[in-house]
Protein backbone atom coordinates (compact mmCIF):
# COMPACT_ATOMS: atom_id res chain seq x y z
CA UNK A 1 0.00 0.00 0.00
CA UNK A 2 0.88 3.57 -0.82
CA UNK A 3 1.82 5.50 2.37
CA UNK A 4 0.29 8.78 1.87
CA UNK A 5 2.37 12.20 0.46
CA UNK A 6 1.86 15.46 2.50
CA UNK A 7 1.61 18.40 1.12
CA UNK A 8 1.18 22.53 1.66
CA UNK A 9 -1.64 24.18 0.92
CA UNK A 10 -1.50 28.00 -0.16
CA UNK A 11 -4.66 30.80 -0.03
CA UNK A 12 -8.13 29.50 -0.17
CA UNK A 13 -10.96 30.83 2.45
CA UNK A 14 -10.33 31.36 6.08
CA UNK A 15 -10.23 27.64 8.18
CA UNK A 16 -8.18 25.91 4.90
CA UNK A 17 -5.71 23.69 6.64
CA UNK A 18 -1.98 24.30 6.08
CA UNK A 19 -1.20 20.70 4.74
CA UNK A 20 -3.29 17.51 3.15
CA UNK A 21 -2.39 14.21 2.81
CA UNK A 22 -2.93 13.02 -0.97
CA UNK A 23 -2.54 9.35 -2.26
CA UNK A 24 0.62 10.50 -4.91
CA UNK A 25 1.60 13.25 -6.52
CA UNK A 26 1.67 12.01 -10.08
CA UNK A 27 -2.28 11.25 -9.96
CA UNK A 28 -3.22 14.41 -8.04
CA UNK A 29 -1.81 17.86 -9.18
CA UNK A 30 -5.04 19.05 -8.44
CA UNK A 31 -6.67 18.86 -4.91
CA UNK A 32 -10.54 18.56 -3.51
CA UNK A 33 -11.00 19.55 -0.75
CA UNK A 34 -14.68 19.01 0.99
CA UNK A 35 -15.65 21.82 3.13
CA UNK A 36 -19.20 23.61 3.82
CA UNK A 37 -21.63 23.09 0.83
CA UNK A 38 -18.96 23.32 -1.16
CA UNK A 39 -15.28 21.93 -2.65
CA UNK A 40 -12.14 24.35 -2.60
CA UNK A 41 -9.93 23.49 -5.71
CA UNK A 42 -6.09 23.31 -5.02
CA UNK A 43 -3.34 22.76 -8.16
CA UNK A 44 0.59 22.19 -7.75
CA UNK A 45 2.09 25.22 -8.13
CA UNK A 46 5.72 23.37 -9.40
CA UNK A 47 7.18 24.91 -6.31
CA UNK A 48 7.83 23.34 -2.97
CA UNK A 49 8.70 25.58 0.94
CA UNK A 50 9.30 23.82 4.12
CA UNK A 51 6.99 23.73 6.31
CA UNK A 52 7.60 21.99 10.05
CA UNK A 53 11.18 21.15 9.07
CA UNK A 54 9.66 19.33 5.97
CA UNK A 55 9.72 20.23 2.25
CA UNK A 56 6.69 19.64 0.83
CA UNK A 57 5.09 20.69 -2.37
CA UNK A 58 2.64 23.63 -2.50
CA UNK A 59 -0.77 23.57 -3.96
CA UNK A 60 -2.26 27.10 -4.79
CA UNK A 61 -5.88 27.69 -4.19
CA UNK A 62 -7.40 28.05 -7.31
CA UNK A 63 -11.65 28.72 -6.92
CA UNK A 64 -14.64 27.56 -5.04
CA UNK A 65 -17.55 24.72 -6.31
CA UNK A 66 -20.74 24.12 -5.13
CA UNK A 67 -21.87 20.88 -4.01
CA UNK A 68 -24.53 20.12 -6.42
CA UNK A 69 -28.51 18.96 -5.04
Amino acid sequence: MCQPVRIMLSGGPDGTPPTWNVESLESETRVLIRRGNGYEHFEFADRYAEYEGEKLPVYDWSYRTCIAE
